[in-house]
């Protein structure tokens, strides 16, 4: 058995293509030696796939095989009894040969699944409806690769790709790659409830669900709230196994206080939580942590991460990831899921996506106020502009700067305005990226990936077009990465009680104002949760595991050596320019240790990625 989670193979209907050489080179991507995983072999290919977090299954009859890895649930019983005799991958080839690819809508929860069915001559893969769960692929002629790896499908002899500098602009634009985007030429990764059809050498991908919007108008608020309750306590339940020592995070934020609550409900004990710290003036939130673990009686764990922790945490999170991966709070992540499993915990609750289904983002807010200048009539917009953005020596006159800065930032439409103050738009893209380099790139893909997010979405609201982009690029592609990585490197299983899938579905069913209402954020969610959670956590603002690297850059020897040796090392790769550097790192030395420290952090982690994978 191993705590990693990793699904493989692939799949020729038409001629044999198996090999156990390609089967060691993608599972060597991963660090993963053949002896540590499950296969299923037949003469169409492989499906491989880690114990005990993944399971496959032969169906005989048919000619189809299967392999899932995930925590689904199953709300037919039928296959819910099936899936705890057989197996999930059992219970998914049943719900095929019974309903084709309707048998998606009969899952839920977190997975990747990837079935062949010899007789249709067809490849189906799949991820979950919220993105917990992501799976990668090529395909090369008639043969489909696919991994829960981008890095294990690119080492596929077939596949052999090298990585994509389109991806590397993503990267340093997104602060990863946004899917459907991988880090290598040629390999892709499914959106959240995606799934892709193979037949014939063609490929179809296609949404087999959205989150529908029917929101109760007339609905009475109390029952919203106890109803909002009861879906979360059932949520936590649902992930909860008292088989196994469970754990929550606990940052003393909304949704961490939330789940480690509930945890203590739902378990009839006191909650074992995990927070971290930060020994650094505006940084350390520890105390609201401490407010909620001395309301709920949790027992509570504390560390306090330091400057010498971040330079052994870089090089793993660079390892870690099969991309490059620049969310800094990867590393405190990754020491609370160890300090959490050398107290002999398995299974470790988060909160994520609480923010992103019932409107918790600042940007919610302040986007709201952008919006308000659209519903000013245009023969009115038409008269002010001229007035204020022509206003005589008007950058010297505060409220005149505001309103010209206003006007600006509210001209550019959504989703755009999101990346107003993105880092590649404080300087000329040609002196921050080497001209071949620049060349080579589409400098508008991220914002065309944000836009079709934005506009996919079922809604027209503008709070609920926000929240499905976060939905893709915050949750999916960002944060649930973070966290499912980092605890796979320290050992431990995390679950998301907040992406039940019921719980999700009743978002949809609130109007806008109960998630967002003059410029209050998750405004049922918070209403709902008073008299639950101490008042001191309700009011608090957001925060997270922010890290004060920057500040630490500045004054710690290691930490600036680490800095300087993978940005000298940058600097020759033809990506960014060293003068760009250069400037950064002047800027960084002068003031704002903490502003420019985020795109120095992506910067050394993108290097560091790049001496291990390239």
């Amino acid at each position: 058995m191993t705590t990693r989670r990793v699904l493989c193979g692939w799949i020729n209907l038409d001629e044999r293509v198996a090999s156990q050489d390609a089967l060691a080179a993608m599972l060597a991507a991963e660090g993963l030696a053949p002896a540590q995983i499950r296969v299923q072999t037949s003469e169409a290919g492989v499906l491989a796939c880690t114990h005990p977090a993944g399971s496959s299954a032969v169906d005989l009859r048919s000619g189809s095989m299967a392999v899932l890895l995930g925590n689904p649930r199953w709300p037919d019983a039928r296959l819910a009894m099936l899936a705890h005799s057989e197996g999930h991958a059992a219970a998914l080839l049943d719900a095929w040969r019974n309903s084709g690819e309707a048998a998606l809508e009969t899952i839920q929860g977190s997975f990747a699944l990837v079935l062949v069915d010899s007789a249709r001559d067809r490849i189906l893969l799949a991820v979950d409806r919220c993105g917990a769960e992501r799976l990668c692929f090529a395909a090369v002629g008639d043969t489909l690769v696919f991994s829960t790896s981008a890095r294990a499908v690119a080492r596929h002899p077939l596949v052999a790709a090298t990585i994509d500098r389109q991806a590397l602009y993503e990267y340093l634009y997104c602060h990863m790659v946004p899917s459907p985007d991988t880090a290598f030429a040629g390999v892709e990764k499914l959106l959240p409830a995606q799934c892709a059809s193979f037949s014939g050498g063609r490929l179809e991908r296609r949404f087999y669900w959205q989150l529908p919007y029917a929101p109760e108008v007339d609905a009475d608020e109390a029952s919203l709230r106890k109803r909002f309750l009861d879906l979360t306590e059932q949520a936590v339940a649902r992930q909860y196994d008292e088989k196994r020592s469970t754990g929550a995070f606990l940052s003393g934020g909304t949704d961490s206080s939330t789940v480690s609550g509930m945890l203590g409900k739902v378990s009839g004990q006191p909650a074992r939580t995990y927070s971290i710290g930060f020994r650094a003036e505006g940084f350390d939130e520890i105390e609201y942590a401490r407010i909620t673990s001395r309301h709920f009686g949790t027992e509570a764990h504390e560390y306090y991460v330091t400057a010498d922790d971040i330079v052994e945490a870089m090089p793993l999170i660079a390892a870690a990831y099969d991309e490059p991966f620049g969310n800094a709070s990867a590393a405190p992540t990754y020491f609370c899921a160890k300090m959490a499993r050398e107290t002999g915990i398995e299974i470790v609750l988060a909160g994520d996506g609480g923010d992103e289904f019932f409107g918790g983002n600042e940007r919610y807010a302040k986007q709201g106020v952008f919006e308000r200048y659209h519903r000013t009539p245009a023969a009115l917009r038409k008269l002010l502009e001229p007035l204020v953005m022509n206003f005589p020596l008007g950058d010297s006159i505060l409220p005149v700067r505001k309103a010209q800065s206003y006007i600006r930032q509210a001209r550019i439409p959504l989703p755009d305005r999101l990346e107003t103050y993105n880092f590649l738009h404080r300087d000329p893209l040609q002196e921050i990226f080497e001209p071949e380099f620049l060349s080579a790139v589409d400098t508008e893909r991220p914002l065309k990936l944000a836009r079709d997010a934005y506009f996919r979405s079922a809604s027209t609201e503008v709070i609920e077009r926000m929240m499905h982009l976060d939905h893709k690029i915050t949750l999916a592609d960002n944060d649930l990465r973070k966290v499912t990585r980092m605890c796979e490197a320290a050992g431990v299983e995390v679950r998301f009680p907040f992406l039940d899938d019921d719980l999700v579905e009743f978002s949809g069913r609130l109007t806008p104002r109960h998630k967002v209402d003059k410029g209050r954020l998750r405004v049922l969610f918070k209403d709902a949760l008073r008299g639950f959670l101490p008042n001191e956590t309700i009011t608090k603002s957001k925060h997270g595991f922010g890290l004060p690297f920057g500040v630490w850059l500045n004054s710690h020897g290691p930490l600036k050596s680490l800095a300087d040796n993978a940005l000298d090392s940058l600097s020759q790769r033809g990506i960014v320019r060293p003068a760009y550097l250069d400037a950064l790192r002047k800027a960084h030395a002068s003031g704002h240790a903490s502003y420019y420290g985020v795109m120095i952090w992506i910067l050394i982690e993108l290097e560091l990625w790049l001496q291990h994978n390239a």
